[in-house]
């Protein structure tokens, strides 16, 4: 009923008052104006009153604007930081194929974050979740302190029995990390050295090497009646039986007579194919009175080092190729003698090199290193020439990538070309887990060039790199991989980011710090990641506590996140799981400030936010903690505040009343006016921000009091009356202190709470 009459009366207007009509409250300010309270002004007090007036005004419009401007200028920034976080994920999302601008006219794939299932189930397909459990193994012997595994062979048992590409595709790079590495300050130095890039080109003949072995072993097998296998057991009967099968009838052209009824230069050449040079010489020997010096040069190649002749030999081999053989009609002889004397680069022998692994073969086995400078260069392909005709001169459109994925990837995987190979697979959806895979053997063997910055195209060549040189964004490249899952599966998400521990980003922050940030933030799975706090002030360990001992600053940087996010209630949990009282009362008064007068009801916000600040309350004082003395006193008077509005709106006004007087907030006399405008000043905002409504719940318990006293019976024995007259003088007398006050204190309160202030005093008078 109150409350009502106050409305009535706020809404007739104190103007309307019969007590004093000369009174009005000023609509702009809220503030009593006119002869009753101000009473008669001269003309030059009223010029100057005018003119004061008039500066404050001007210098509170002043300050209002320069406010203003300085919000929308935060407001700018705070779109341009938000803006170039979107910018980057879209960026991320959309990848480009190298250097080149993004194609939209190719086939659509699917999307490259992947779709999500339902809440609640993984995302992660059969393939992808056992390559997830080797990265777990993988980390838990790292950071338990055992021997470094390899993870080339952990990822290669993830692979199916019945899916021999990507076991072969494993073997190929088990194959090509199998290098003795030489010591270097960075992988650049590591990768362009000579002795590593030849190393390189070797393991990569090898490999091809053994698997046209295999091929062969398997084609003799499957065709054993037409075959004809026989004899001692070892490369050249397994050549001679493929041949059974490969040449069944006389290939005209073939010169220098046949061994066993087979040509010799393609027993020579598939010998060599298979990587068996000792079979190569028992073919030569048996035919060398129609070789002519091909015996001795063929010796000399065989047993030096680096399968090189001496330059002179080297001279001699290509003037006779030149003068007797660049026209043969034997392509197996023409093939073989390109491959010893490395010479006639441009001559592909496609009529002997028909499949890209014999192409790739061939050409490798025609690399060379030293630059002597006696080779002309029609004679000299380096490796650096090589992988550009691959990647830039044929590029996918050659080797038909839609159709043979796997096929490019090997042609530039073999070529050292590791970046590349994994960019590119990296854009096909049913492949990207196995390049990411690939990409992480190479982090961890230190052989991947990774980009300088994450801001880097997933595939970039950077200024004062060797022509021919790319680089890996491997941080982008994680983080889109684990964006498809991160969401349904935190904890694999949080196995990959464990790679990024000695990464930094643009700003100098370590990016496992990020990433776990980002991931809790993200999926608010908080007390799986981060850990648990009991009731007892004791914390429940999270997953992060396996790769960390120290986990306060994670929990700090996750808090901050989310503060930064407006996600004030997660932050004060996580500055409390990271035991900083000051941040998390900080952030509690944010949270209260606004509640505080609200009317409280079961699961509602401010009964939640109650309930945990209680709890906080209690526990720190159980435990002896406490924050910075400002802090602490403001989060303590806020919850004594909500404490009085909940009396007050149960009803019950003598005990708000009584809450209030203790608190010592507002002057109960005219007294202590000068005292509580002055210890107004070293409040802080929350507990400003909510004295209108005190000094309106204040003054209406006032008014309430003054009611119920004078609706009482008369004066009796009991009651005299001069008690109920000394007492209508000292509600009064509190209602004008409070008026005073609300007049004196250095803070706009509003307009419509000085008139109601103003009302319910007259009321009373």
């Amino acid at each position: 009923m109150v409350r009502k009459a106050v409305c009535r009366l706020s809404a007739v207007g104190w103007g309307h008052s019969s007590r004093n009509p000369s009174a009005r409250v000023s609509p702009r300010t809220g503030r009593v104006s006119g002869s009753a309270l101000l009473g008669s002004l001269h003309p030059e007090e009223g010029f100057l009153k005018n003119e004061k007036d008039n500066a404050l005004l001007s210098a509170i419009e002043e300050s209002r604007k320069r406010t203003f401007a300085m919000a929308e200028e935060y407001h700018r920034e705070s779109m341009l930081v938000e803006w170039e976080q979107v910018k980057q994920r879209i960026l991320h999302t959309l990848l480009a194929s190298g250097e080149d601008a993004l194609d939209f006219t190719q086939e659509n794939e699917p999307s490259y974050a992947g779709e999500l299932g339902p809440p609640g189930r993984s995302s992660l397909d059969s393939v992808e979740m056992a390559y997830a459990r080797q990265i777990y193994i993988y980390n838990e012997k790292i950071v338990n302190g055992h021997l470094q595994p390899n993870l080339v062979d952990l990822c290669a048992a993830v692979t199916e029995l019945d899916d021999k590409n990507i076991s072969e595709f494993w073997t190929m790079v088990k194959q090509m990390t199998d290098v003795t590495l030489v010591p270097a300050s960075d992988a650049l130095k590591v990768r362009t050295n000579m002795e590593v890039r030849m190393e390189f080109v070797r393991q990569a003949l090898r490999y091809l090497e053994q698997s046209y072995k295999n091929y062969t072993f398997v084609t003799v097998f499957g065709n054993l009646h037409q075959a004809q296998l026989g004899g001692v057991p070892g490369t050249y009967q397994l050549v001679r039986s493929f041949l059974n099968i490969k040449l069944p009838a006389p290939v005209p052209g073939l010169q220098d007579g046949e061994v066993e009824g087979h040509p010799v230069w393609a027993l020579i050449y598939y010998c060599m194919r298979c990587g068996d040079l000792a079979a190569a010489m028992h073919v030569v020997k048996r035919a060398q009175h129609q070789l002519g010096e091909f015996k001795t040069w063929f010796q000399e190649y065989m047993h030096s080092k680096d399968k090189r002749l001496s330059p002179a030999t080297e001279n001699k081999l290509r003037l006779h190729y030149r003068r007797a053989l660049r026209n043969n009609t034997d392509p197996y002889k023409r093939a073989v003698y390109c491959i010893i004397g490395r010479c006639d680069i441009t001559d592909n022998q496609s009529e002997v090199a028909d499949k890209t692994e014999d192409y790739l073969w061939l050409k490798l086995n025609q690399v060379c290193f030293d630059d002597n400078g006696a080779s002309s260069p029609q004679d000299r392909l380096t490796l650096s020439q090589f992988q550009k005709q691959l990647l830039e001169d044929y590029g996918e459109s050659h080797f038909a990538v839609n159709q043979q994925p796997l096929l490019y990837f090997q042609v530039l995987f073999l070529t050292a070309q590791f970046e590349a190979a994994i960019a590119f697979l990296f854009r096909t959806e049913r492949l990207r887990c196995h390049a990411v895979h690939v990409a992480l053997v190479l982090f961890e063997l230190k052989l991947l060039l990774k980009s300088s910055g994450q801001s880097a195209q997933l595939l970039s060549h950077e200024a004062g790199d060797p022509p021919g040189v790319r680089r890996l964004n491997f941080v982008r490249l994680l983080m889109l991989y684990t964006r498809k899952f991160e969401s349904t599966d935190p904890r694999e998400a949080l196995q990959y980011f464990y790679f990024l521990r000695n990464e930094k980003d643009s700003q100098g922050e370590n990016m496992f710090l990020r990433c776990v940030s980002e991931l809790a933030i993200e999926s608010r799975e908080f007390d799986m990641i981060l850990g648990k706090l009991e009731n007892d002030g004791s914390r429940k360990p999270g997953v992060i506590d396996k790769f960390t001992s120290d986990t306060k600053p994670i929990i700090n940087k996750v808090a901050s996140a989310a503060e930064n996010k407006g996600l004030f209630e997660e932050a004060a949990k996580l500055y409390d799981l990271a035991k900083n009282p000051d941040k998390v009362l900080e952030l509690m008064n944010k949270l209260l400030s606004p509640i505080v007068p609200q009317i409280s009801t079961p699961q509602s916000n401010k009964e939640r936010l109650k309930n945990m600040a209680h709890a906080i309350a209690e526990r720190y004082k159980a435990q002896g903690i406490s924050a910075k003395k400002s802090i602490d006193s403001t989060f303590y008077l806020l919850l004594d505040l909500i404490t009085f509005f909940d009396e007050y709106h149960a009803g019950h006004v003598d005990r708000a009343f009584d809450i209030i007087e203790r608190l010592k907030l507002v002057p109960l006399s005219q007294d202590c006016v000068e005292e509580r405008v002055a210890a107004f000043r070293n409040f802080s905002d929350e507990i400003r921000h909510n004295l209108s409504e005190v000094l309106l719940a204040t003054m209406n318990i006032l008014f309430t009091q003054y009611k119920r006293m004078k609706g009482t019976s008369p004066a009796t024995p009991a009651r005299p009356q001069r008690v109920m007259e000394d007492r209508d003088s000292q509600l009064r007398s509190q209602a004008r202190a409070l008026i005073t006050f609300a007049g004196m204190i250095p803070y706009r309160t509003s307009g419509d709470t000085n008139a109601r202030l103003v009302q319910m005093e007259v009321l009373m008078n």
